[in-house]
């Protein structure tokens, strides 16, 4: 309506030359020549009503947006852009020209995006995998998003015909998501943003914690590593780990779980260059992490067909541990086991945008620990039960641990010892944690709780969780490490590894947490804890369940946390230099 007349025609212009001949209008009728158009996952369309002649029945039509055209066409003459489906929902009579367009809004679908696979049945999952991928978007509709002028007997029609198509199942008030303004805001991607350095982070590059001078494995014999990303770089350290051990004559094996990996992965590259060398290099992939299900499949075909063995994954649990072991004889002619244990996936992409934590040991019993967990997830066709040195594994093992760990202290502080528990997760939902934590809390156990995300916690309510504080943190990079503490009355116990508190975390997924025992890498955990939870720019959970933020003023965590890492690279880059 903003536009003049020149403007419309042209385009008008545009919508005729560029983008008519791509657009099916489908009729949405119960007529068995004109079945209920099936809508495509994420897809945006325009629900049309419109009368043969005036004063006719109405019939209802659907026009999909196609996905080969740009979403935002300039406006001639303007520096500004108009929505695709403004300007098709303008021009209907195009579509219609000898029928009366009453009216036309957008609507957009969200298809289910598990995979159906019956695991008990299929010869081979690898490949079962492969086909039930090509059909994700096949699944029924589990949101439909509307614009919120849509009238009542238009949604009505829309959302009964998906129904139909459903079986009648699901959609009901809860599944329509009204939405003010555009739907599908990917489309913004597309606009340019200006040069000002205000909508950009400064560059930074990550700090290199580990020597150079001498093998990664002499680093990890001299003391435990414990690495926190993306200020330490993930290849130089990580990558590193793998890529050492497939060029090392002396490493015989390496054995890895593989949740994600990237597109382009070094370590899977390393993995491929150590299984032609003859190494004996065994991976857990799991098939079915979501939306990664194809690239993981290739991969593993791609290891087999070089010697390597990949084991497929367990039926009805998923296997989210990040955990690998190289065995490595060394120069004494004796087997030495190395660890490397992760709160994040074997990605160097994600992990330049999220927060993780990496533990190198060569300690005798997380080692001992790691081995028995590969001896279970390849030797047995079911969940590993325990682990029997200090380390943890779910689903099995790891919940009541943690919640005889939190009762631990709740006995600790009955007995006027001191009692106190930090966490650091991205969510917090199960029931049996949340109760538990519930009751140190009456014991008057200190807990302190960093929860990026979910949280079924509320802190501060009188009486009953008093005692708990929940800070969530938000920055440049998305936090994803996770971290525990038990204070244990003087002698703590700190853990890393890849479960959240979460019930599908601690009851359906195998995750592995492991022990942190050396005093240099508690200090770090300690350190980072402290920053998270005085987090100027944090917030703050408050009992009624909502957040607030802090207006305290200074930097962040992450932004101090990436000060202290420039300020090291250079005081190193100093020191090398002066030697």
């Amino acid at each position: 309506e903003s536009l003049d007349s020149s403007q419309r025609e042209e385009l008008r212009d545009v919508l005729r030359d560029e983008l008519l001949a791509s657009l099916t209008p489908l009729v949405m009728t119960l007529s068995p020549g004109h079945p209920f158009p099936r809508v495509r996952h994420l897809s945006l369309s325009l629900a049309v009503v419109f009368l043969d002649r005036p004063g006719s029945t109405p019939h209802f039509a659907q026009v999909e947006l196609p996905d080969d055209t740009p979403r935002l066409i300039p406006v001639p003459g303007m520096d500004a852009v108009i929505a695709a489906e403004e300007l098709i929902r303008a021009n209907l009579d195009m579509l219609y020209p000898s029928s009366v367009v009453e009216q036309a809004y957008a609507f957009r679908v969200t298809r289910g995006t598990d995979l159906e696979i019956d695991e008990d049945q299929v010869p081979s999952l690898i490949k079962a995998v492969e086909e039930a991928s090509k059909r994700r978007f096949e699944q029924p509709v589990v949101r439909v998003e509307v614009e919120r002028a849509m009238p009542a007997v238009l949604r009505d029609v829309v959302v009964r015909e998906l129904r139909r198509e459903n079986g009648g199942a699901g959609l009901d008030s809860e599944d329509i998501y009204e939405i003010d303004g555009p739907l599908d805001l990917r489309c913004l991607r597309d606009l340019p943003l200006t040069d000002s350095a205000s909508l950009s982070f400064p560059p930074f590059h990550p700090s290199d914690p580990l020597p150079k001078d001498h093998s990664i494995w002499s680093a990890i014999d001299e003391r435990d590593r414990l690495c926190h990303h993306p200020f330490d770089a993930f290849d130089a350290t990580v990558g590193r780990f793998f890529t050492e051990a497939a060029a090392d004559p002396g490493v015989t094996a390496i054995k890895m779980t593989v949740y994600r990996a990237d597109e382009k992965s070094s370590i899977v590259g390393a993995l491929v260059d150590a299984a032609v060398a003859g190494k004996d290099v065994v991976v857990f992939v799991e098939l079915k992490a979501r939306f990664d299900e194809e690239r993981n499949a290739a991969w593993a075909r791609r290891l087999e067909a070089v010697g390597g063995r990949v084991v497929h994954g367990l039926v009805g649990i998923k296997t989210h541990a990040k955990v690998a072991l190289v065995v490595r004889r060394d120069e004494a002619n004796r087997l030495r086991r190395y660890v490397h244990v992760g709160t994040g996936n074997y990605n160097a992409q994600t992990a330049k945008r999220y927060t993780d934590l990496s533990l190198f040991t060569s300690d005798e019993a997380v080692t001992g620990d790691v081995q028995d967990l590969f001896n279970e997830l390849t030797g047995r066709s079911h969940a590993p039960q325990r682990l029997t040195r200090g380390s943890l594994i779910s689903p099995k093992q790891l919940l009541p641990e943690l919640v005889a760990r939190i009762e631990r202290e709740a006995a600790h502080a009955r007995s006027g010892r001191d009692g106190h528990i930090r966490m650091k997760v991205n969510g917090l939902s199960d029931p049996d944690v949340v109760n538990a934590l519930f009751r140190a809390s009456k014991d008057r156990v200190r807990v302190e709780l960093v929860v990026r995300g979910v949280c079924t916690l509320r802190p501060g309510v009188p009486g009953l969780t008093e005692n708990i504080r929940v800070v969530s943190v938000l920055g440049r990079f998305l936090e994803h490490s996770r971290a525990f503490y038990f204070g244990n009355a003087g002698t703590p116990e700190y853990y890393i590894g890849s479960a959240d508190m979460r019930p599908r975390n601690l009851r359906r997924r195998v995750e592995l947490l492991v022990p942190v025992k050396a005093p240099a890498c508690r200090a770090q955990i300690d350190a980072m804890l402290d920053m998270y939870l005085a987090d100027p720019t944090a917030w703050d959970l408050t009992a009624d369940g909502e957040y607030v933020r802090r207006n305290a003023g200074g930097a962040g965590a992450q932004d101090a946390i990436l000060d202290a890492r420039v300020e090291l690279a250079l005081r190193s880059g100093s020191d090398e230099r002066a030697m």
